[in-house]
């Protein structure tokens, strides 16, 4: 499964790097971060879209749904 994450509060490559480090933890199988968005591939079956959300708030950020 793909899907794209609106993420809010980010304005720099820093904010990139945080979330690209949260989501890394969760076994994920692709990822791309850029500002105000987060791509991520994953089996649903290992994965679950809150825990990346989660992932995206311990980052420090908030999901914009």
């Amino acid at each position: 499964m793909e899907r794209v994450f609106k993420i809010e509060g980010m304005s720099c490559h820093h904010c990139v790097m945080a979330v690209k480090k949260e989501i890394s933890k969760l076994n994920v199988d692709n990822l791309e971060v850029k500002i105000g968005e987060a791509k991520v591939q994953f089996d649903e079956f290992k994965v679950k879209p809150a825990d990346i959300k989660q992932a995206i708030i311990n980052a420090g950020y908030s999901v914009n749904e």
